[in-house]
């Protein structure tokens, strides 16, 4: 049944009749294709959509689909006809699962009274399932169970619904069997939701007040603000009124998702939709504002978000210096639906203007550069990704340091304190051995362990400690999980572990600044701060690194690594040589020396003036420094 928004789709509406849901899981637990078999249900699409083939609805960026992953938030309004034979309606946001953009999971929960947690029937509970189902319970919503993938060969259902009763305390009533594959279970989910869930609450006929839980740009409607309606209503052509600021403009468009922009009439209490805002600055209305209406404006804000801190820093330049304009403005536009992206000026002597960018994660990284360079036409330089340290210095005062290069000089401070993450991994029981070998060569310290034992279905001789299944818990530097922390977590447990983490704080290391020289010239976009047991070690592999990676020059380009004045390592780029004899036919053997001298002489001269570039290459390549 396809939704349709009318004049008289309401000013009011019956809350009673309202459910507004999220879909929680750990990554590829199959979340997304529930969503798209729901939708196929309902009405609002004629074909469900694949992930594998690219045509999903809901994942509609070109990097959702060709990596099959979630990356933003989507909302999308539903007609179900209940058990009672009463229309409801149904406003559900898919989330994404990857642990870096946990921050677009909260948003969306913030916007709902309950959440669907899928789980997929062949591997079980999840890092990520744990993490989302406690951001739940932080909204204080209602969760629903959902085994997932009940059709595939290695699911164990009942074995994975074990763990969710050990784990969460849900009945076995609760659990819901579904293959979003083949369409079993879908008419369970709806009716559960409708039973389950809670109706929103809210005032009908208050004053009107919005929660902006996402927003995008539009060149022609200015900014579209994704929002949930708490109080009163909203209707074409009035004054929005962004409380925090007091700017206001005329709605030129409002409507739900269903799933594509649906324009209606008015949005009303309990609702999820999008509201075309007038406004062209991208500062005007960001994620977490609340919208009221001007004319009859609220006095209280809604509660916003938690100001996500940045975790990983990296230099972002344009290859040609023309383009810095347009890196600008593009960060600006992408920081309107991504209010985890910081951004700042930085000016490098190798690589010019740009920006340095602070992420949530090394995944998030690859998405932003991804996308400037896809839906901007940009040409990127990016440095290799740092964390941010804070610096106690002599004074006792903390400066927060999120480039190396702005590391105070060494006699002023008197601490270095490096982030800490609370990290959590589900595996196998066979992995624990090789999972805490791993995890004692990135400095970290073990907390707890805790078995997780589902019921056993399995007819083979699988005995019970290989059926169970482990959660970890490690304190570990920050700094160690860039150097391809979640690839070698993979390949070591056979991909069978998955990994969580928190922001835990600052503590304090022997930490010392590694500079890189090339060509006597410090490169401060490849400075780096290092444990001091590691520093020698990973200075002569970057400098190793670099030297296979920097091309060749007419001259002999010198690569060092320093601790201060101290050299601790030095590579060289050995020079092209022309042969300047290959016209020199016969004649007297002074003749030859004198073009030889007159080619050294030449190149000393190039050494003195010339300027090495760096690839991009260059920079990739330290990203795995420390794992061979």
């Amino acid at each position: 049944m396809a939704i349709s928004m009318t004049t008289t789709s309401a000013k009011k509406t019956d809350l009673k009749k309202v459910r507004n849901i999220g879909f929680i899981a750990h990554i590829d637990a199959g979340k997304t294709t529930v969503t798209e078999r729901v939708l196929f249900f309902t009405g609002e699409t004629y074909k469900i959509g694949n992930i594998d083939e690219g045509t999903t609805v809901m994942d509609f960026m070109s990097l959702e689909r060709e990596r099959g992953i979630t990356i933003k938030g989507k909302a999308v309004t539903m007609i179900h006809e209940g058990i009672d034979g009463r229309d409801y309606q149904l406003n559900l946001i898919d989330t994404p699962g990857h642990v870096d953009f946990s921050y677009e999971v909260s948003r969306a929960l913030a916007a709902c009274e309950g959440a669907l947690l899928v789980v997929d029937a062949s591997q079980g509970i999840e890092a990520q399932t744990i993490a989302n189902s406690l951001l739940a319970m932080q909204y204080d919503l209602e969760l629903i169970p959902v085994v997932n993938k009940i059709d595939l060969p290695a699911a164990e259902p009942e074995r994975v619904a074990g763990e969710l009763r050990q784990v969460f305390g849900f009945k076995e009533e609760e659990v819901l069997y579904v293959s979003a594959k083949d369409g079993r279970g879908a008419t369970d989910i709806l009716n559960q939701v409708i039973e389950r869930i809670p109706p929103p609450s809210g005032l009908v006929d208050g004053p009107f007040r919005a929660l902006v839980f996402d927003s995008v740009y539009d060149p022609y409607k200015g900014i579209i603000a994704y929002v949930r309606i708490q109080d009163g209503h909203i209707s074409k052509n009035d004054r929005v009124l962004v409380m925090s600021t007091g700017k206001t403009s005329e709605v030129n468009e409002l409507g739900i998702f269903g799933p594509a922009p649906t324009p209606g009439d008015s949005l009303s209490s309990g609702q999820v939709g999008y509201i075309a805002t007038g406004f062209k600055d991208v500062q005007e209305c960001s994620v977490g504002e609340t919208l009221t209406i001007g004319s009859n404006a609220a006095t209280e804000p809604l509660p916003g978000y938690v100001e996500l801190k940045s975790m990983v820093f990296a230099g972002l330049y344009p290859s040609d210096g023309e383009d810095y304009n347009n890196l600008r403005a593009a960060l600006e536009k992408l920081q309107l639906n991504d209010a985890s992206l910081t951004m700042e000026p930085e000016n490098s002597v190798a690589l010019g203007f740009g920006f340095r960018c602070g992420f949530l994660g090394l995944m998030h990284l690859e998405i932003i550069q991804e996308r400037l360079e896809r839906e901007y036409d940009l040409d990127l330089i990016v440095t290799a990704p740092s964390v941010a340290y804070q610096v106690v210095l002599q004074d006792q005062s903390v400066v927060k340091i999120d480039n190396p290069s702005k590391l105070p000089d060494v006699s002023s401070i008197k601490q270095i304190q490096e982030p800490i993450l609370n990290v959590t991994i589900v595996t196998p029981s066979r992995h624990v051995g090789t999972i805490m070998e791993l995890m004692h060569s990135k400095r970290s310290d073990f907390k707890r362990m805790e078995y997780i034992q589902g019921v056993n279905t399995s007819e083979s001789d699988t005995t019970e400690s290989e059926q169970s299944r482990v959660m970890m818990e490690y304190v570990m530097p920050l700094a160690e999980m860039l150097a391809d922390f979640h690839n070698q977590l993979k390949s070591r447990t056979q991909g069978y572990a998955s990994l969580d983490y928190t922001f835990e704080g600052y503590a304090a290391a022997p930490l010392v600044k590694v500079d890189i020289l090339v060509n006597h010239m410090p490169v401060e976009a490849l400075s780096s701060i290092l444990h001091r047991d590691l520093a020698v070690t990973q200075g002569r592999a970057i400098a190793e690194k670099l030297r296979t990676t920097i091309p060749r020059q007419l001259f002999e380009v010198p690569i060092q690594a320093a601790i201060g004045a101290r050299i601790i390592a030095r590579e060289t780029v050995r020079p092209l040589r022309k042969d300047v004899l290959a016209k020199c036919y016969g004649g007297d053997i002074t003749r030859k020396r004198k073009l030889l001298e007159k080619q050294k002489e030449g190149k000393k001269r190039l050494k003195s003036v010339g300027r090495v570039e760096i690839p991009q290459e260059a920079f990739l390549s330290l990203l795995g420094i420390g794992d061979e």
